[in-house]
């Protein structure tokens, strides 16, 4: 039997992971958006279920949608999860491996602690949409969470240094191959890790809790952007004096679910200041963030897509015969527009009185993040059949 191009493993498949998450945190979006959530700042089960009871045949039909979708992907994401370690093992014990780790391509393996991660915020969001009375535990969970993250952002330091160390010896890094944002793939990581240490910032009730999460994730935001800044300042250099590494074209979006992690990651630093610690912000101050952020996602979005266009990168590896397992690199900048587009409209049009929440012009503006989260799950369905179905006798793996 012909082998799928997926039987070709590479690291970056973890993308392929990273991007259920990212869906089934849009779908539980739909949830802290729309449904009333009284006495926390998220909403529960008790506070679906109570929606539900109440709601008409149209807000049950989104309560639904919203639960499957959260559900079907956060099972997706942990099955690849899942999937994705195994190869990941088997792939350690290959000389590949090293060959990748010394080399620029070291930072695809950013992509495991990016993924694991990911793993657990969305296993915190469906805890609070499907588990019963979890929230009479949450000060229980909060301490185990920041360990969890904690263990993961000294895991993805240890591996910056190593892959700094191995890159200063001369030869190593390859500016013809930089052609690209690869190298803030670290950064993107770093980030994953520090939004969900502010979980506990704005949502526990403990300020020493709180106080240790604010700290633990202001530390990685300020490194998470630094190291970004030098990815992004490094990739263009090479881009503009070698061209693009058409491989890691979907790199040159990366920024796009960054600002997206960083921008959450801020607006609970915000809401834990308040709670605790006396900071006040106004409904124009969100607005203003979450506007920047729009602004920096929009700039980086139309430089990855131009650069695409150019080289006709869908044309070859979404639509066309070649597979790249970094093709799924496309669907974080998508996941991570809409993630903001919800977050401009409710916390930035709305709470600045702006726009009337479930009025018309709300419903036009926020098809606009439903459209980038139906056009992300559409393209999941067309790279899983290129690369978990098709036959490689039908179709070039590159990458």
């Amino acid at each position: 039997m012909p082998a799928r191009p997926a039987d070709t493993w590479s690291p970056q498949y973890f993308l392929a992971a990273l991007g259920y998450g990212g869906l089934a945190v849009t779908f539980f979006l739909w949830l802290y958006m729309w449904v009333p959530h009284p006495g926390q700042p998220v909403p529960v089960f008790e506070d679906i279920a109570a929606a539900w009871s109440k709601g008409n045949p149209v807000s049950q039909t989104m309560i639904f949608a919203a639960m499957a979708g959260l559900g079907l992907f956060g099972l997706l994401h942990l099955r690849s999860m899942i999937w994705n370690l195994g190869q990941y093992a088997a792939f350690r014990r290959s000389p590949a491996h090293e060959t990748l780790r010394n080399s620029n391509g070291g930072s695809q393996l950013f992509g495991l602690p990016l993924m694991l991660a990911m793993t657990v915020n969305v296993s915190f969001s469906m805890g609070l949409a499907f588990v019963p009375g979890l929230w009479s535990l949450i000060e229980y969970l909060f301490p185990a969470a920041l360990l969890t993250f904690a263990l993961l952002a000294v895991m993805t330091l240890r591996m910056a240094g190593a892959h700094i160390a191995r890159l200063s010896v001369p030869g190593r890094f390859d500016w013809s191959k930089n052609g690209s944002f690869a190298q803030v793939q670290p950064a993107f990581a770093l980030g994953m890790i520090g939004v969900g240490m502010s979980a506990a910032a704005a949502l526990s009730a403990n300020p020493a809790v709180a106080g240790v999460a604010l700290i633990l994730s202001t530390i990685l935001l300020i490194l998470a952007a630094l190291w970004a800044a030098v990815g992004v300042a490094l990739g263009l250099a090479a881009l503009l004096q070698h061209g693009a590494a058409v491989d890691g074209i979907p790199t040159l979006m990366n920024i796009v679910p960054l600002m997206a992690v960083l921008g959450i990651l801020m607006l609970r630093q915000n809401h834990g200041l308040h709670s605790h610690f006396g900071s006040h912000t106004a409904p124009g101050d969100d607005l203003w963030l979450l506007t920047a952020l729009l602004s920096v996602q929009l700039a980086f979005l139309g430089l990855g897509l131009s650069v695409a266009r150019n080289h006709g990168y869908l044309r070859r590896f979404v639509t066309g015969a070649e597979t790249s397992a970094g093709s799924y690199g496309l669907v974080c900048p998508g996941v991570g527009l809409a993630v903001i587009l919800q977050f401009w409209i409710n916390k930035g049009l709305v709470g600045a009185g702006l726009l009337a929440k479930f009025s018309a012009a709300y419903w036009a503006v926020s098809g606009l993040a439903m459209a980038a989260q139906l056009a992300m799950i559409a393209l999941v369905i067309l790279l899983n059949r290129k690369h978990f179905s098709a036959p490689r006798a039908a179709a070039v793996t590159t990458g």
